[in-house]
């Protein structure tokens, strides 16, 4: 089975019910607590590539960081908006399992059921 990495935040509640879906069928991930190790903007590019995504679609929309920084400003690039998500990881939509060169957001937890054989 290709190795399992979970983006997680153990104090979202979305995020510690996927890590106990996964671990109810047996599945341990590798853990990234990304608030405390966030993505550079290179991960968060290669993030997007696998879950076939744009950088708005991987934001918080309700944190405050994204009012803070006008993110809602349609004329900002992926690239405004990775380096936006580099530098304050509460923005990136969690939790995000990654298997092999495939990913999905935990939203809803079931979601991630689709990567594993």
């Amino acid at each position: 089975m290709t190795d399992l990495t979970l983006y997680h935040n153990p104090r979202c509640s979305k995020s510690r019910s996927t890590l106990q879906l996964l671990e109810d069928r047996g599945v341990q991930p590798t853990l990234v607590r990304y608030l405390e190790t966030p993505p550079t903007a290179e991960q968060l590019r290669d993030l997007l590539s696998k879950l076939g995504i744009s950088a708005r679609q991987l934001l918080r929309t309700g944190e405050d960081e994204y009012r803070e920084l006008n993110l809602a400003d349609t004329a900002l690039s992926d690239a405004d908006l990775i380096d936006a998500m580099a530098a304050h990881p509460r923005l990136i939509e969690r939790p995000i399992l990654v298997a092999g060169d495939r990913a999905v957001i935990g939203r809803p937890p079931e979601n991630v059921l689709e990567l594993l054989p």
